[in-house]
């Protein structure tokens, strides 16, 4: 895969993978966190959740400004990741209270803000180089997809670290309680018997004293989420590990232009400058893009907002051991490594690769039949909601070398499109994936009608997959071409500051998901999905037509 390209693009995706780790970690569970701890609604959960969203995409801005003009992209990208590290450390901290984790969130915004668009840019700058430069499209596929490999067990590790430990205390999950033990603390419980019922079953014994119990549950309860969040500062550490010992390998996309024309001047000799109309051109077609991009991301991250939401309260908890596979890391992991051995087998090759392929695809059979063979559950498998975003990494990885294939076919045969078109066919297939969501919705009972919050008909679990893997597909287009578009067209001299706005059009769309919050409260759900389903349409359309613009600008 990384076959051809230069070292530094492995060194990059190794360190952003393990920093998309600890990152992921924490995002499975924060907006539920902040209910569990604080007792919050969706709408005050949402509004930290998009606005801690917004500050991490929008400081990228900041990052690019910084490494321009003063440290550089790898001083930068270094300081960044102490700073993450640091806001992880506080947010793990299990006294924590509203303040110090609304601080803690901040730090790590504002690392990110200075890590991830010049991470981007540096890796852009290396194939500015003849000799990669044709690289560029599949280079950013692959730097996206080594990026959610991390991203895939992210949400396995914070939900495991949370039933951990309250399993070691006695206690067993449930979704439904937090709300329910706030409500008994501060006197609003309107259903007693309800709170009884699941306390009993957390319990696992006859539980006597409500308000008790309910301290208790949700002091264990939230002490796991504060464990979960020091895996992601142990994650965090081992990025800041792979990039100080191999940051050489990066040398030769550490450069902003200023560093350039600065070098060239010692030497004599000068750095040919971009005309100001030609600049400008480049400025307002980039700035169209990040206009129009805005409304994919609102839609896209509702991931962790409306159908995590719906995760909890829509669809089943427990499932039968087919599909339990898929919320199981080992299982999963027996699957992925049986599919990838068989790739690897039937792929163009040495014999010694093939044999390698074979061995690997039969431990990871006989790891998944042996999980499905000793299955036994009369009530299936309990799953956890925080579990359905590991489906987008998933599919990330799993898709993008077919996606990048398929592309790679297109261009030998000279039709492969244009970023700008994948951009715009990215936005269609968005607006296709909330459809599923449209579909699997109609008939439920709608979020300000559940009793006690919860719809006792759930559906299957396969509209939620479904929906992650089309609009995974449309990620694909999407987002790698986007970073890739921004890399060849931004003008050498804003290279950093273009890269964040990229991330700040991300940003823009993420302090816009409490949109999704604001609906979940007052619309049929089928309403909700069909809101974002409409504004990817109109954003594919508007990119349509200024197609030839984009693409003038793109060759």
């Amino acid at each position: 895969m990384f076959k051809g390209h230069p070292k530094g693009l492995i060194i990059a995706s190794i360190a952003n993978m393990g920093e998309r780790f600890g990152f992921y970690t924490m995002m499975a569970i924060l907006l539920l966190f902040l209910q569990a701890k604080f007792g919050m609604d969706q709408v005050e959960a949402g509004t930290i959740y998009s606005t801690f969203y917004f500050l991490i995409y929008v400081l990228a801005l900041v990052g690019g400004l910084v490494a321009d003009r003063w440290l550089g992209l790898g001083k930068t990208i270094f300081a960044g990741i102490v700073l993450m590290l640091a806001g992880y450390i506080i947010i793990a901290l299990p006294g924590t209270g509203l303040y110090p984790v609304l601080a803690g969130l901040l730090v790590i915004a504002l690392g990110n803000g200075l890590f991830k668009g010049n991470l981007q840019a540096l890796v852009g700058n290396l194939y500015d180089d003849p000799k990669y430069s044709q690289l560029r499209d599949r280079a950013f596929s692959i730097f996206y997809m080594c990026i959610n490999v991390g991203a895939i067990f992210a949400p396995f590790a914070a939900t495991g670290v949370r039933n951990w430990w309250l399993e070691k205390n006695g206690f067993s999950y449930i979704g439904a309680l937090p709300k329910l033990c706030h409500e008994q603390l501060n006197g609003t419980l309107t259903d007693t018997a309800t709170l009884q019922e699941m306390a009993n079953k957390a319990a696992g014994t006859t539980v006597t004293d409500l308000s008790s119990f309910a301290s208790q549950y949700l002091d264990v309860f939230n002490t796991g989420y504060h464990f979960a969040f020091a895996i992601a500062a142990f994650s965090m550490a081992l990025s800041m590990i792979v990039y100080i010992c191999c940051k050489k390998s990066l040398a030769a996309g550490d450069v902003t232009s200023a560093q350039q024309a600065a070098t060239a001047a010692a030497n004599g000799q000068t750095v040919e400058k971009m005309p100001w109309n030609e600049e400008k051109q480049r400025l307002i077609a980039l700035g169209l893009v990040f206009l129009i991009v805005i409304f994919f991301w609102m839609s896209f991250h509702q991931n962790g907002v409306t159908l995590t939401l719906f995760a909890r309260d829509y669809t089943v908890t427990h499932v039968g051991p087919a599909s339990s596979m898929l919320f199981n890391v080992f299982s999963l992991l027996g699957v992925a490594a049986g599919i990838g051995g068989l790739l690897v087998v039937v792929s163009k090759g040495s014999i010694r690769n093939k044999v390698i392929g074979a061995v690997v695809a039969t431990i990871g059979v006989i790891v998944a039949y042996n999980y499905y063979n000793t299955f036994v559950s009369q009530d299936g498998s309990a799953i956890s909601p925080e579990l359905f975003q590991s489906f987008n990494p998933l599919f990330v990885v799993s898709l993008t070398p077919l996606v990048v294939g398929y592309f790679a076919w297109l261009n030998k045969r000279g039709a492969e499109p244009s970023a700008p078109r994948k951009i715009g066919i990215g936005m269609f297939l968005a607006a296709a994936s909330f459809l599923i969501m449209i579909v699997g919705s109609l008939g439920v009972t709608a979020p300000s009608n559940l009793p006690d919050g919860v719809d006792p008909d759930r559906v299957s679990e396969y509209w939620l997959i479904s929906t992650y893997f089309s609009l995974t597909i449309a990620e694909l287009f999407l987002s790698p071409m986007g970073i890739s578009f921004v890399s060849k067209v931004a003008p050498p001299r804003f290279k950093g500051l273009m890269q964040g706005g990229w991330l700040c059009a991300t940003a823009l769309g993420n302090q816009l998901l409490v949109v999704g919050t604001i609906l979940w409260g007052v619309a049929e759900l089928w309403q909700v999905w069909a809101f974002f389903s409409i504004c990817c349409v109109i954003s594919g359309t508007i990119i349509f037509t200024l197609m030839k613009r984009l693409e003038k600008v793109a060759k």
